[in-house]
Parts: structure tokens; sequence; C-alpha cells
């Protein structure tokens, strides 16, 4: 697309952040413009990243500048015939063939005898709140006097059903001749602020907004099992996040965080982690009404594979959707609040999840309460086109469009809602549908300030991104969650190495530290820095790639290897071989890794292997081999991973990270299916499960193990023991009120059962971190097949000294006590339970659940679903009128 770019040569005076009840008065401000060129448009790094508003057919250069320079702007650009966009360009970039009318040859709708065909770094600019502008502050939108279900509803009652359509993707274009500005709702903050069509960087790096805080990915914070340090990188993403909304670089949602980018497999942890991450992102529980950016769980659900991920089904049992698949969501939505939800690209029970009114409608806002005004459903990006095209689903895109719409899918990430128009004349949905989804999003945007503006978050700015406090919390992430798998007494290093090699792709790696979702970081401390900034002499090879065949330069590394004192391997995986749309063949190290690993074993060196990556490689090979005396495994460690990495070594920071995947033998593989989401194993063991709740073969490494540099006691601590015998009928008694709503009863699963409390005493001779893991597990409550074991609390405890105890204290709600019956309900069970501290059972005891089993949450019965199209499902699953 192409731009038509024109300078501005007067200006207005800048609009200031505070909304007044009064109007402004229409400015007669008529902008001097001159014509620079014809300019390429990428979304993912517009120039002009100001305001931006439709004004249909009465759009023109002389008006679009006239718009921009009221508000204070430079430059202005028209595109796409009706669009008109306004900044401040830093450095202006190359015009695009500008002599080339082809390009530039849109006739602009507000005056023929000009084009508006369809420019990139920015000047910060404050955000200007809508209700602080004319014309649009003299619509009832901005009456302050109004509730605010009334003023939505007033924007809506005054726009065209055409003007309605335009406002339902991701780039929502306003409407001109009401003021009301456009607005584009993919922005992204993962790990960190990050680049996304709604979220920008500026240039350089180290100019004003030009980098944020860079944390690890979710997988490695995970593995820290720190609640408390979630909500702490939470609240900095969020902070950092709004400041750069503040200015302009981003919307004011963000879709975050990713169930699927994981922090683990065991979905009581995940539940733990979002718990933590939403009200951080959010500014809190307290009053969702006033959010700091509006979170959005994804991707909703079952969203397995990578490969045919735009068009593959599954078919869930619904033991393993009540009990595995729905609770992290159940825990984003109902239990903290996030503002928005995504439906994934896949079909489940036969239906795209994005056309799925069970899951939508029964599910989420009939059984979890997200049904708060601001509460809306957005599609991942071209998940409703692929209904059509990949799932054949239904016959065309108007109809995937419908299907979308009536299911309840409130915002496209695409353009296939640009038929609803004809999907509404067609009687495929209905124009109040289409009302009720921008209500959803209007609301929403009420929640951030868009309207209004906020006093409390408003004026966040540059000074608030990149603080020490922030960069002294991702070496914290960092290093919390690496995990020492294997150690032959070479950790910590006892004395200071005279010569290292550092080999192998990570080491001196700094971009790939970030993983996927990544911003622009500050700085990224390499293996090879921190090293060098540690150890008197330090040589690096590359040795190989990570994925590579050839041994070209095996030989280098050998060299260096043989002269060393320490040879240090920084390999595994990187997002060359695992990421968005890629799926890894083999559970095997990738390339000739372990070939050169193997030899570098054999030059009887003191010899470290340091393993990155989000997913887990079968380390047999690496634990087998007695001259490979220590693994490390450090995730996607971010901007301060070298860092991370070098200290655990040296001892500065003792390891007490816990993998949160298991690590299966890479046979696993072969073992299942892709496409099978069933976690329990089958009768004939041709299947043996996924998890380690259900695993039946020999894991490699299990979930949750970690070593550590010293040793611990443990012992239940006062009066941690609950009775050995308990009555069922006396559990689940309490009232639960939603955050948007008044009391009512339930959830039970969320009422406490007991806290039990355990002494960890530190008998070794280094001081360490000691994350507790407890464990339930049955052999006669509820249905067979029984799971191995499962998590149901966790608590770090801090810098444990030598010689001295910490007490953690390890809550267990009455939920993850339940197992789930065939229908997906949670039950309580009568029978013989077993509590147990880490993965081997430190301590434990027994206790007895007798009487009737207690339902503590139940899973919606499938319904009936009319489509107003004719519809092709998937599977057999489905029920359809």
């Amino acid at each position: 697309m192409k731009k038509q770019l024109a300078g501005i040569l007067a200006f207005a005076a800048n609009i200031g952040l505070s909304f007044s009840a009064e109007c402004p008065p229409a400015s007669d401000y008529e902008a001097s413009i001159s014509h620079l060129g014809c300019f390429n448009d990428n979304e993912y790094g517009r120039a002009l990243r100001g305001l931006f508003i439709d004004f249909g057919d009465e759009n023109d250069p002389q008006r679009c500048g006239d718009f921009c320079g009221r508000y204070g702007y430079d430059y202005s650009a028209v595109g796409r015939g009706s669009q008109c966009f306004c900044g401040q360009l830093g450095t202006l970039p190359e015009p695009s063939n500008p002599t080339n009318a082809s390009d530039c040859s849109v006739t602009c709708p507000g005056d023929s005898s000009v084009s508006c065909a369809n420019p990139n770094t920015d000047a910060p600019r404050r955000r200007v709140p809508a209700c602080s502008t004319n014309p649009l502050c003299s619509h009832a939108i901005c009456d302050t006097s109004l509730p605010i279900s009334d003023r939505v509803k007033s924007l809506i009652g005054e726009m065209t059903l055409e003007e309605k359509v335009q406002q339902t993707t991701n780039v929502a274009l306003g409407v001109g001749r009401l003021g009301l500005f456009g607005y584009t709702w993919w922005n992204e903050a993962l790990h960190g602020y990050a680049a996304a069509p709604g979220s920008q960087f500026n240039i350089p790096s180290d100019a004003e907004f030009g980098s944020a805080t860079s944390f690890p990915l979710p997988i490695l914070m995970g593995a820290a099992f720190d609640d408390e340090l979630i909500s702490q990188v939470a609240s900095v993403i969020g902070m950092e996040s709004r400041a750069f909304a503040n200015y302009e670089w981003s919307g004011l949602d963000f879709w975050t965080p990713d169930i699927n980018e994981v922090p683990s497999e065991d979905s009581y942890h995940v539940s733990s982690y979002v718990r933590q991450l939403i009200p951080g992102l959010q500014g809190g529980l307290d009053n969702l009404d006033e959010k700091q950016i509006i979170a959005t769980c994804k991707h909703y659900i079952a969203n397995n594979a990578e490969t045919n991920r735009y068009g593959e089904n599954y078919d869930p049992t619904r033991q393993d959707l009540g009990e595995y698949y729905l609770p992290p969501f159940k825990a984003c939505m109902r239990d903290v609040g996030s503002g928005s939800l995504m439906c994934a690209y896949n079909a489940a029970l036969g239906v795209p999840m994005c056309a799925n009114e069970y899951f939508q409608e029964d599910i989420l806002r009939g059984q979890w309460n997200f049904t708060a005004p601001y509460n809306y459903i957005t599609s991942d990006c071209g998940a409703v086109g692929y209904i059509f095209t990949d799932h054949e689903f239904v016959d065309n895109a108007t109809a995937a469009a419908a299907v979308a719409m009536n299911a309840g899918t409130d915002l496209n990430c695409g353009n296939t809602y640009n038929n609803l128009v004809e999907a509404v004349q067609n009687g495929w949905t209905s124009e109040s549908r289409i009302d009720e989804a921008l209500n959803r999003l209007y609301n929403a945007l009420f929640t951030v300030g868009f309207f209004d503006g906020q006093e409390e978050y408003s004026n966040l700015d540059w000074s608030n991104v990149n603080l020490p406090s922030s960069q002294a919390l991702a070496y914290k992430a960092a290093w919390e969650g690496i995990t020492l798998i294997k150690n032959d007494g070479l950790l910590p290093l006892q004395s200071e190495p005279a010569r290292v090699a550092l080999i192998g792709p990570y080491g001196n790696a700094t971009e790939q530290l970030k993983g996927i979702y990544a911003g622009v970081a500050p700085y990224l401390v390499s293996p090879l820095q921190a090293a060098s900034a540690q150890w008197p002499s330090v040589d690096y090879a590359l040795g190989t790639q990570i994925n590579a065949s050839s041994t070209e330069n095996f030989t280098e590394a050998i060299k260096i290897a043989s002269s060393a004192d320490l040879v240090v391997y920084l390999g595994g995986l990187d997002s060359t071989v695992e990421r968005e749309t890629i799926d890894r063949p083999t559970l095997a190290w990738p390339g000739n890794q372990l070939d050169l690993i193997n030899e570098l074993s054999n030059l009887d060196k003191p010899l470290t292997v340091v393993q990155f990556g989000g997913g887990q490689v079968d380390d047999s090979p690496l634990l087998a081999n007695d001259n490979v005396k220590a693994l490390l495994w450090a995730g996607y460690p971010g901007q301060e991973g070298g860092n991370a990495i070098v200290d655990v070594m040296t001892g500065k920071q003792s390891p007490a990270g816990r993998l949160t995947t298991t690590q299966y033998p890479a046979e696993f593989a072969d073992q299942v299916g892709l496409f099978n989401p069933d976690l329990r194993p089958n009768e004939n063991g041709s299947y043996p499960g996924r998890t380690y709740k259900w695993y039946t073969g020999d894991a490699v490494v299990p979930f949750g193990f970690g070593l550590h540099y010293t040793d611990f006691d443990f012992e239940w601590a006062g009066h941690s023991r609950i009775h050995h015998k308990i009555p069922i009928h006396a559990l689940g008694r309490k009232h639960w009120k939603p955050h948007h709503g008044h009391e009512q009863s339930g959830p039970m699963e969320t009422e406490l059962f007991t806290t039990l409390s355990a002494c960890i005493k530190n008998v070794g001779s280094r001081s360490s971190d000691y994350v507790g893991l407890l464990f339930l597990s049955t052999m006669d409550a509820g249905p067979a097949p029984y799971p191995d074991k499962w998590l149901v609390s966790y608590s770090r405890a801090h810098d444990i000294q030598a010689g001295e105890s910490a007490t953690i204290d390890l809550p267990v709600e009455l939920g993850w006590l339940a197992r789930a019956n065939e229908e997906g309900d949670l039950v309580v069970y009568p029978g013989h339970y077993t509590f147990s501290l880490d993965i081997d059972a430190k301590i434990s005891f027994d206790f007895e659940l007798f009487g009737e089993p207690l339902v503590v949450d139940t899973l919606a019965e499938r319904g009936t679903y009319n489509f107003t199209v004719p519809v092709y499902p998937q599977s057999n699953e489905l029920v359809a009128g």
C-alpha cells in the first residue's frame, strides 16, 4: 500500500491529556501543505504513528492536513482513498517510485483532482483523549453526566451499518464525520513490550521509546515457581506498555498472556501463573473498570500443534477438557478478570473455535461470568477467514464472518468482517449482534481512558521504561529459572579457571536470548560478554549451528577447547527449529550438536553443557556421558541471559529452578500422534499418555526436577497435618463475588481446603533458594485410570543460609483435590489420598475423604446450535440444528 505524504507547515498547539467537560470550539484552522511524495506503508512500521481517521467520501489532502495540524501534528498522509494519518517524522523515508502514477493513483473521494493512494520513524506525542476533540466532544459519547452504557449506545446509534462494520476489524477506521478516531487493536507484550502492527519502537534504539525491558520467555520464568516474581514482572510489563501507549507507540490492549506459549505443562501451575500475571498487567483486581492495559488470554482452546494450525480439529475428551485444557482459561477469565480472550485457529469438537458457540457462549460467558460490559472476544489473526479457506466449515467468506459474529467473536483480526454488511443483507447475522460487539469494544476502551483519559495511568512516560529496578528484575527472572539437570561436582566452580573455551551457537548469542514475541531490548548480555567480564582469558568458537550437518567449524572448537581449563558448550534449540508455525519432527538434539559435544568430552576437560530453548530435548546421551560434568537448562533468558548463566556457574547465584515440562525420550514423538489431544494412556499400552500426570513411560528428566548446590532436610511444620479422616459434606459452603457482579454461590473450587507448612533446613555449605512442590495422589478416589500424581501447590523460599531453616506455606484449594468425571465435571471423590513434598516425596502423609462425592464445578452440556448458513463439521461431535 502507498501513501501520499504532506508536510504541514503551520503548527497547532499541543493538545493536553486532561479532559474538560466543556467541548473545545471547532477550529477554522487551515493547514498549508506541500506534497512530499508517495511512500510505502507497512503496518508493522508506519511512519505516522499518531491519530488516524476515515473521512469517507470527504477525504482529500487538505482536509487530512487540516485535521492533523489542528491537533499539533507536523505531517499528514492520505491512503486507501478515504483514510487520513497523522504523525511526526524523525527521518523521512525515501519515496517509493514517486513518479509511478499506478502506485498513487487512487482518486480522493473529496477532491477528484488529486490522488489519495496509499511513512517510518516518529517523534513521541502524547495520546489525545477522544472526547477532548471537536466534533466528537459535541456528541453524547462525551457527555460525562450520562452512564457509560448510554454514552456507548448513543455513539453506535449514530453510525451507519457500513461504519459499524469498519470498526469490527483490528484496524478500526473510526468515523470521520463524527470525529471518532481510528484504533489499532493488535499489540503484543508476552514477556515485555514487543513489536506488532499496533505496537512499535522508536529508531534508533537508544532514543526515547526505542527499547523496553526484555524478560525471559514464560517457560523459563515458570521454572522459577515464584508467584511474587511473576506479579512483579507483569507490573513492569504493564507499566512500560502503558507508557508506550500514552505516547502513541501502541494501542491500549495487549494480546497476552499466551496460554500456549506456556510457562508449564501443568494446568495448576499455568493457572497460578496467570493469576499473578493478569492483575499485574491490568493494574490490579480492585477496579477492573479502570485498567492500566487490557490483557488478552489466548489461544482458546486446545491449540496444540503448529502443523496445519489453521485448519486442524481436535476432539479432547470431556474429562481432559474439564481437568486440563479449560482450567487455565477459567483462571484467566473468571478468577482474575482478563478483559479479553482470543479464540484460536483450530477447531474443537468439529467447529472452528471462533465459530464455536459452545466454548464461547455456553462456557466462557455462560459459566465463567465473562459478561461485564467491557469483556470481548477477538479472533486470532486470519482465523475468521480460515473458517472458510482452511477448515472448509462454510461455503464462503461472508458465511465465515456470519458464523463467527453469531458465536460471540466481537473483533476480527483480519479483514473477513468486511463482509458483514452482505451477511446482514443476506439475513445470516443481524445488525443488533454487530451493535453488541461494538458495545463491548467501546466499553473496553473506556476502561483504559481512550475517550476520557485517565488520571492514574495517563502520566506514565519514558521515565517509567527501562528503570534500574526493572533491569534487576530481568536478571532475577533469568537466574531464578535456570535449572541444574546434572552436576558431577563441577559446579559451582571452586576456583577461577585460567582459560575458558566457550563453544556453540549460543556462545556469543544476543538476539537469540530473547525468543519469540520479543521487543527491542535496551541491551543484551551474551554469554561471551559475561564470561569475558568474569574470567581473565576467554576464547570463543562457533563449532556448529543449531541444526547444521557440516563439521567444518569443529576443528577450531576442538583447538580452543584443548588449551582450556574449562569448556562450556552452549546450544540446544532456537527459533530456526521451534517457533510459531513450526513443530519439531524429533525430540533429539538437532543437527550435529551431540557429535561436537562428544568430541569435546573426549578431551578430558571439565565440560559444562548449557541447554537453551523452550521445548526439551532428549538429554540421555549427555546424562550417560561421564565426561559431561554438568548440564544447565537456561530456556530463553532475555537481556540478562549471559550474566545469569555465568553467575550460576560461579556460584554467585545458586540454582533452584525446576523443569516445567517432562523431558521425554526421543522415541516419544513416534508413540503419540501430533494431533491426538488425549492425555490418558489407552488400555492396550500403545499410547503412553501425555504430561507427567499420565505418561506411563520412563521420563529422561521428570517434570519438577532440579538440582541444588546444597542439601536440605524436611519436616512438616506446626499443625500442618490435617485430620486423617475428613467428611466431604463439611467442604464447600462459601460464596463468591464476581469482579463485576453481586455475591452468588460458587465457585466452590476456589475455596481453601487447607494450608500445609513445611520446614526446609539447609544442611549443606552454600546458601540457596528452595522450591517446594506439593503433589497429591490417589489409587482409589474417582474413575480409573489414576494419574501418577498432580501438583496442587508450590512455594519458593529465598536465600536459605547454610545451617538455617525456612518455612514455606502451601495453600491447597478445594478444586485441585477434584478429578474430572466422564462428563468433565470436577468432583471431590471419597477415597485415600497422599500429600507429598517434591517429586521424590521427601516427606508425605496420608488422609481419607469419606461421604458422598462433591461436585465443585460443572462442564456445560453441549446444546443444539442453529447455524444460519450450511456448515460442514470436522467431526461427529457437533450437535447442529
